[in-house]
């Protein structure tokens, strides 16, 4: 890739290890994430995708291995070291409050306070957060009835766009989001892929977790699969095929029989 040649990846992984007691998770996995890029990372059930993003999101520290940020050597002792530095992680439960309202959602932990008794006391700006939430969400095409309404009340797709919007409201370069579509009905799967190649158009990197191959060549530059904790194989997108990158996923990389439209063009 051109751009591979012009600038160090954004974030990177080498040589990474994981280990829970007797248990190995990750096995020397290296990954590479260039800026404005959209990776995937695909594998079965237990091949470490979950662990190498909870590692790269800063909730897991390697056993092995280094971690580096913008070409600079990084160790995350907590998903606020890598929040700082601009790596955001979606999970697949979302991790929102239902029963608080959209704003107080996207700013939660992080709120805009006012500052009273000459700064010795700092309280929640309710109608700064408002305003901030209901301007970033109009930035980000995101359509709510009202940012007052309540998590609980909106659909699978809504609260998809609210976590992604929250993940991106503080500067992020790095999106980390593990099956962002899993849960969704079909007409709201499109419209959060739009807003996955909306971040790639603002510049910011997008590394998805899904079993869902429309959505992996739907959205993504490239593809790297895991296979029992190791790296198995990798390919930018127009150089493969869905049938191609399912058998990694079961780990062949044996010749497999494609239709024409497989291949991307």
């Amino acid at each position: 890739m051109q751009k591979e040649l012009e600038m160090s990846p954004l974030l990177e992984a080498q040589n990474v290890s994981k280990y829970f007691g007797a248990v190995t998770a990750l096995r020397e996995v290296n990954l590479q994430l260039w800026p404005g890029e959209v990776l995937g990372v695909v594998g079965d059930n237990g091949a470490g995708k979950s662990t190498l993003m909870k590692v790269l999101s800063g909730l897991y520290p390697p056993s092995k291995g280094n971690l580096f940020f913008d070409g600079m050597k990084v160790q995350f002792n907590s998903p606020r070291d890598a929040r700082n530095l601009g790596i955001e992680m979606v999970y697949q439960d979302l991790a929102l409050a239902g029963n608080l309202n959209i704003a107080e959602n996207i700013y939660l932990g992080r709120e805009p306070k006012r500052k009273y008794l000459g700064g010795f006391v700092s309280l929640f700006d309710h109608k700064l957060g408002l305003k901030m939430a209901k301007d970033h969400l109009d930035n980000l095409k995101i359509h709510v009835k009202s940012v007052e309404q309540k998590v609980e009340e909106l659909s699978g797709g809504q609260r998809q766009a609210v976590a992604i919007a929250r993940s991106i409201a503080f500067k992020a370069r790095v999106v980390i989001m593990d099956e962002p579509t899993a849960a969704l009905a079909i007409k709201e799967v499109g419209k959060v892929l739009d807003m996955i190649v909306g971040l790639k158009d603002r510049g910011i990197s997008v590394v998805i977790i899904s079993h869902r191959m429309d959505d992996i060549f739907y959205v993504c530059d490239r593809v790297m699969a895991l296979y029992h904790g190791a790296n198995f194989s990798e390919s930018r997108l127009k150089d493969t095929s869905r049938s191609e990158v399912i058998g990694w996923i079961m780990g062949t990389k044996e010749n497999v029989r494609e239709l024409a439209h497989d291949r991307v063009q």
